[in-house]
């Protein structure tokens, strides 16, 4: 009994002695709502923040309500598929992750997904376009309409994750419509705070040309929670300019591989391929990928500090993590 009252005391002056509130904290948002936080920093605390994490089952999201959670806030979960839902139960404590089912077409659902919430995450997005959902109905009807309805319902902040490459003039579709969802974004809310990631590499992604981890960037993005507002746009580009080749001689020497001999098809035949490859029905290589692969991500100053980060971690640090269990016996 005395021992533990000798380290509830320790804790309690460690505490003291950093200037944090060690129990409880109140801090009031830019529309006068009160915050009060609670319990000490971690997985069972309470942060006091709600947060709406659109796009969440994607590969950025998963890693952006992990956390979250972490910090004891509790997440609104928009899902349309519940077996990919499932997996976020186990991120926060009891009561904090909370999922409800949404169509980005359906206002009276995506209203129900934010009406709690202070702080709302836009991360839907579309790599390809399918039958039912193409670039333009996702990236901008559907950022534009999360925009309104959270400026309707009074959210105090909306992060939008657009992308480093977004740009009206672009030859890729998926560009284009991520740079008009920009500007739609900014006349519904137009305090949101748009943040423009590269392509992520990281567990479960495409390793492409990217130069950002994708810890970093959902750090990056929890960090705006505790940030105070930042309208405008915010770019996180990785450390390094690499290229195709350089990534393919990475992976080859990490997993003790030859490298592959396929052969390097002109981008003319790569477009028809990947125009034949659409009548599949299971997601295949799509005309507009193979039109990215072909365009150099922009060359941006990061606004890493912004958001209370140190440069991003190079992709060599991390990549024997990830590659290790394709490794030749």
């Amino acid at each position: 009994m005395i021992a533990s009252r000798v380290n509830v005391l320790h804790i309690q002056r460690a505490l003291q002695a950093s200037g944090k509130r060690a129990y409880h904290d109140l801090v009031t948002l830019p529309g006068q709502k009160p915050i009060v936080s609670q319990g000490l920093p971690g997985y069972s605390a309470v942060s006091g923040h709600v947060v709406t994490v659109f796009g969440c089952t994607g590969f950025l999201g998963r890693y952006l309500v992990s956390k979250l959670a972490k910090l004891g806030t509790q997440v609104i979960i928009p899902y349309r598929d519940e077996d990919e839902a499932r997996i976020f139960k186990p991120m926060g404590d009891l009561g904090q992750i909370v999922r409800m089912e949404w169509d980005i077409r359906n206002e009276n659902q995506i209203a129900e997904c934010l009406k709690h919430s202070d702080i709302v995450y836009n991360l839907a997005g579309r790599d390809y376009e399918t039958k039912n959902f193409d670039f333009k109905s996702v990236h901008v009807d559907g950022a534009e309409r999360i925009a309104k309805i959270a400026t309707e319902s009074g959210v105090s902040r909306l992060v939008h994750v657009s992308h480093l490459n977004a740009s009206t003039k672009s030859e890729s579709k998926f560009y284009q419509t991520k740079a008009e969802g920009e500007e739609r974004v900014k006349t519904a809310f137009p305090t949101a705070t748009i943040v423009r990631p590269g392509t992520l590499f990281g567990y479960e992604d495409k390793l492409l040309t990217n130069m950002a981890g994708v810890l970093d960037v959902a750090q990056a993005l929890a960090n705006l929670m505790t940030i105070p507002q930042i309208p405008g746009t915010i770019n996180l580009p990785g450390p390094s300019i690499l290229t195709y080749d350089y990534l393919l001689e990475l992976v080859s020497s990490i997993t003790l591989r030859p490298p592959t001999r396929a052969p390097v098809l002109p981008k003319a035949v790569a477009l028809a391929l990947a125009r034949v490859a659409q009548s599949v029905w299971w997601p295949a290589l799509s005309p507009d990928e193979v039109v990215r692969r072909y365009i150099n991500d922009v060359e941006v100053p990061g606004d890493w500090a912004a958001v209370g980060m140190g440069e991003p971690s190079e992709i060599e640090n991390h990549a024997i993590t990830y590659l290790r269990r394709y490794r030749s016996a």
